[in-house]
């Protein structure tokens, strides 16, 4: 198991001693999903919160219409899971599927209270976590309410270049919350102001 990528994360935050790395190894698991597949379905719980070591992963929910609505997009060296599911233990409103072969680490619900006891500086880290996950989404609910479709997809396109390129169109705009016809749109008329 490629734990390497998460200690650099984590180092970010804190720095671990040898036996803590080692301890925290000893309670992570690996795993390797192919495009296309589910890491979590709506309505499953969420056992795990995961870190991407490589791939592409989107979130969404899908409503009574059927139409797919697009949460967030994670890559190497983010993270993946519906938190609210994963803290509360209850059935997840998200889906996390694979947009390319993806590899993760595995934090499990049922030992991550233990390696907080063990290894207390891993709260810094987890508190980190969800402090910029909140900031995330409360930027981008001010960015919904109060920017044009344009205005939105330049922020997307600014500040997530990598991602605009590794997924279809059709996706940016469910991120977005437009049509894919309106963000061809959007997009032939900045190539034609540029």
């Amino acid at each position: 198991m490629n734990v390497e990528p998460l200690l650099v994360y984590i180092s970010e935050y804190v720095t671990l001693t040898e036996d803590e790395k080692t301890f925290l190894k000893s309670h992570l698991t690996s795993r390797k999903y192919l495009k296309g597949q589910y890491i979590l379905q709506q309505g499953d719980v969420s056992k795990t919160e995961c870190f991407i070591i490589s791939g592409c992963t989107k979130m969404f929910f899908v409503d009574d219409d059927g139409q797919e609505h697009i949460i967030n997009f994670s890559i190497k060296n983010w993270w993946t899971s519906d938190l609210g599911s994963f803290i509360s233990q209850t059935p997840s409103n998200f889906n996390v599927q694979c947009l390319e072969d993806t590899e993760i680490i595995q934090f499990h619900f049922n030992t991550i209270e233990m390696l907080f006891e063990k290894i207390p500086k891993l709260e810094r880290v987890f508190r980190k976590i969800i402090e910029k996950a909140l900031v995330a989404s409360q930027n981008r609910i001010v960015r919904n309410f109060s920017m044009s479709a344009k205005e939105r997809y330049l922020v997307f396109k600014q500040s997530y270049p990598e991602i605009e390129q590794r997924i279809p169109q059709y996706m940016v705009a469910s991120y977005l919350g437009i049509t894919k016809e309106f963000l061809s749109k959007i997009k032939s008329q900045i190539t034609l102001e540029n």
